[in-house]
């Protein structure tokens, strides 16, 4: 990953994760662990985790629905970058990470 990507990846995690910490409901906690951007800068992939998981559905869901809202954040806070496409995942790395550290404990 270039400089300059990596650079929109993290300004991207910290838009996203004040975001989601300010529009998403108070039912679950949502936490930004990763993101990726394509070279280009015309994709972004925003990883998270939901807490409890039972509300992983709706939480992703709602992410996905405001996402032209937090495009819009983006671009207000990142002047020169056009992220035309953007999703969000759920952080299946993590939550194998954590599933690990419960079962060593």
């Amino acid at each position: 990953m270039s400089t300059r990507s990596e650079k929109i990846a993290e300004a991207l995690r910290e838009t996203a994760a004040e975001f989601l910490a300010r529009e998403a409901g108070r039912e679950s906690m949502i936490t930004v662990t990763n993101v990726a951007v394509s070279e280009d800068a015309r994709r972004g992939i925003v990883f998270i985790t939901v807490l409890p998981e039972a509300h992983e559905e709706a939480a992703l869901a709602f992410a996905n629905r405001n996402r032209g809202e937090l495009v819009a954040v983006f671009r207000k806070h990142v002047k020169g970058v056009h992220l035309p496409y953007l999703e969000y995942r759920i952080d299946k790395g993590e939550k194998n990470r954590q599933r690990l550290d419960e079962l060593s404990n």
